[in-house]
């Protein structure tokens, strides 16, 4: 049955319609907001998975025809998500995930396919919009109605879904979903924010939410499929009481270990133990089932071990207690060849930020949908876990989804703080290598990323911080965490990183695990982020307060110079025959912007001083009076014509060679001499006329008078 609704939403046309496009997936969604417009479907397989987490895969793809684009490449055809897909995935799947029943282990699929863009509406949150209905109309066991909206603030006043456009001038720009009754993600950044500001539009953006739950209920009234028949996997309750009387007191015991090394090879020893004495007690074939069941009740009972201490007792597995952060160490400059470094540990976590200076030909290209215009990106943050920062050994197949996503984060809090490209025009690249990891890895990649720009000489506005929040939450009591640590991110209700100056906030990450997180405990959440935040800057200060005045030896010196851009073919040369001449002898790199503008880029001064010298050799234009050295490139019996610039030449007459008679040309300049002559006029026609006679009268004048300012 088709089904189409349209509501004026945030001052612009939503449209939703059902039964029209993919009648084949159990839900389906076609959205439009202005003239973007999103395809949603959800799938489900109908047999559960054999494997031990639940199989949940969300897709978001740009198609470039929505923008009337042909992909770039050689195979002209869409492939691999690029980062603002994967990032758009992220933020349909962390808001969804939590909201499957326990036990659900069917595989899900849901897909977001963009279909057009209008280059003016982000079609991000109308994916989650898209996504939530299809899930709610097909079969699949999720009955609670979710949405996503992007806030903005321009001049105070808060904005629903800005365009594009807006965004330019908006000081926030964060996405943000919930349900009707709480907020289940945030994502996105702010130029320096006080908290209580972010928190108010937080409120803007649940008010949104619940009239796109309110729509979606309208939807979906009639368009329900019955829920699919499925069996909760989890282990018999006989095979729980035995695994919890053997190693109930035990892990307990285990997660008072602040060491996460030792704690896990307590806990690994305590599951050893249980399997030992369960494979002699049961026939080997209920063995057989009950040994993949084993670990889900093992780490069902860390959670409860860890949350139990924490709501009765106030104190943390590593003995901390709610508010305290880990013990911090900062160093800068410890990589002697690079352009700047700082390693930052906090706790067992440890992150290695570098710094790389480039020109403008290292800038980021990227093909997007949003922008008839390509994209290019000066600054760029790439986060990497190896495995080895947890001891694990596993393989390494290219960036993980995570990685990006911690990447952006990390990139979106320092991105404000950075001067503006025509004061410091260099590409920068930041690699945060994570080297250890117990918490809060991408919190420790902002804070060595802003010690290693400011000691790579980069003159960010201010110091940046991050800190990742916690929850333990049951029923009406709860406990906010400061600086959490892997297992209570892992067992927690709560992860919500934030990260800032000490003016306010700039970017934002929050997911959330359980119903009912009401304002008063963000609010609460995000002062105690704020104290810790100005810890944290109060360590780093001791260390590097402010950026280097000088740029490391090893980095380029980029000077910029305006000539009349109709020059410009000059400079390059026949088929860039004379730029390359110029990069090859000087040594420097050579960037060329239509506007005129062009940037020498080298390591030490006198390359770039050469390079200037030989553009502006090109570049000057004659100047009647003055006098040049330059080549003999012919001579006549009339005269001789001098080189006096690049590709300037001008006719220097037999009567002007010298005082006095001469008979033929040859006897004073031949081809190839290097000659001084004075110009002395440009015709109509824009011919030089030279005089070499004129130069030497002009030269010995000068002579005459050092002489007599000697003799007097």
């Amino acid at each position: 049955m088709m089904k189409r609704i349209e509501k004026d939403f945030a001052g612009r046309k939503l449209i939703i319609e059902t039964g029209r496009m993919a009648r084949l997936a159990p839900g389906s969604c076609f959205v439009q907001f202005g003239e973007t417009a999103v395809l949603c479907t959800a799938a489900v397989q109908n047999r559960p998975t054999h494997l031990p987490f639940f199989p949940l895969t969300v897709e978001y793809r740009e198609k470039t025809y929505a923008a009337g684009k042909i992909p770039g490449g050689f195979f002209k055809r869409e492939g691999r998500p690029g980062e603002k897909e994967i990032l758009s995935a992220r933020q349909i799947d962390r808001p969804i995930r939590p909201l499957f029943p326990e036990g659900f282990m069917n595989e899900t699929q849901v897909i977001v396919n963009v279909l057009s863009a209008d280059q003016e509406n982000d079609a991000d949150v109308l994916g989650l919009l898209g996504g939530s209905i299809a899930l709610n109309m097909s079969k699949v066991p999720f009955d609670t109605m979710v949405a996503s909206v992007r806030v903005g603030r321009i001049q105070g006043t808060w904005i629903l879904n800005p365009t594009f456009q807006q965004l330019e001038y908006s000081d926030v720009d964060m996405v943000v979903a919930g349900s009707r009754e709480s907020l289940l993600m945030v994502e996105g950044g702010a130029v320096e924010v006080p908290e209580e500001e972010i928190a108010d539009g937080l409120e803007v953006a649940h008010e949104g939410i619940r009239q796109l739950i309110d729509i979606q209920e309208e939807v979906l009234e009639g368009l329900r499929q019955p829920t699919m028949d499925w069996i909760p996997q989890s282990p018999p309750s006989d095979l729980e009481d035995k695994v919890r009387a053997m190693a109930d007191e035990k892990i307990a015991e285990a997660m008072t270990i602040g060491d996460k090394q030792q704690r896990s090879t307590a806990l690994g020893t305590v599951r050893e133990n249980v399997e030992g004495a369960l494979e002699e007690e049961l026939p080997e074939d209920e063995w057989a089932d009950a040994r993949d069941q084993v670990g889900d009740i093992l780490r069902g009972l860390e959670k409860e071990a860890m949350r139990r201490q924490v709501l009765d007792d106030g104190v943390r597995t590593d003995g901390r207690d709610t508010t305290t952060v880990r013990d911090i160490s900062c160093e800068v400059g410890i990589l002697p060849r690079t352009h700047g470094s700082a390693l930052f540990t906090r706790g067992q976590t440890q992150a290695l930020a570098v710094v790389t200076l480039g020109t403008s030909r290292d800038e980021q290209r990227i093909d997007s949908i949003d922008t008839a215009e390509e994209i290019t990106k000066s600054f760029m943050l790439h986060y990497n876990f190896p495995p080895f920062c947890v001891g694990e050994a596993r393989p390494i197949r290219g960036t993980s989804r995570r990685e990006i996503g911690h990447g952006a984060l990390a990139e979106r809090a320092i991105q404000p703080l950075l001067p503006a490209y025509d004061d410091f025009p260099y590409t920068i690249r930041v690699v945060s290598d994570v080297l250890e990891s117990n918490g809060s890895s991408s919190m420790a990649s902002v804070c060595g990323t802003s010690l290693a720009l400011m000691a790579a000489g980069v003159p960010i506005s201010s110091a940046c911080a991050g800190v990742a929040m916690g929850l333990i939450k049951d029923g009406d009591k709860y406990r906010i965490l400061t600086d959490i640590l892997g297992v209570e991110d892992a067992l927690g209700d709560m992860d919500f990183k934030i990260a800032g100056t000490r003016q306010g906030v700039t970017s934002i990450q929050m997911d959330i695990k359980v119903e009912g997180l009401n304002r008063d405990i963000m609010v609460e959440a995000l002062k105690q982020a704020h104290a810790a935040r100005m810890h944290i800057l109060d360590i780093m200060d001791d260390t590097l307060s402010e950026a280097r005045e000088e740029l490391s030896d090893y980095a380029p010196r980029i000077t910029s110079m305006q000539v009349n851009p109709e020059k410009l073919g000059e400079i390059i040369g026949p088929k860039g025959k004379t730029i390359r001449a110029i990069q090859d002898e000087t040594g420097a790199k050579i960037d060329i912007e239509d506007s005129g503008i062009v940037k020498i880029a080298a390591v030490d001064g006198e390359s770039a001083a050469r390079a200037r010298e030989m553009i502006e050799a090109i570049v000057q234009e004659p100047e009647v009076g003055r006098v040049y050295e330059g080549p003999v490139k012919n001579t006549t019996s009339f005269g001789a014509f001098v080189e006096i610039l690049p590709g300037v030449e001008g006719l220097c007459h037999i009567s002007e060679l010298e005082s006095g008679r001469v008979e033929k040309t040859e006897d004073v300049l031949n081809r190839g001499d290097i000659t001084r002559v004075k110009l002395l006029a440009i015709d109509e026609k824009g011919r030089l006329r030279l005089s070499r006679r004129a130069a030497l009268e002009e030269e010995g004048e000068a002579v005459t008078e050092v002489e007599a300012a000697s003799r007097g």
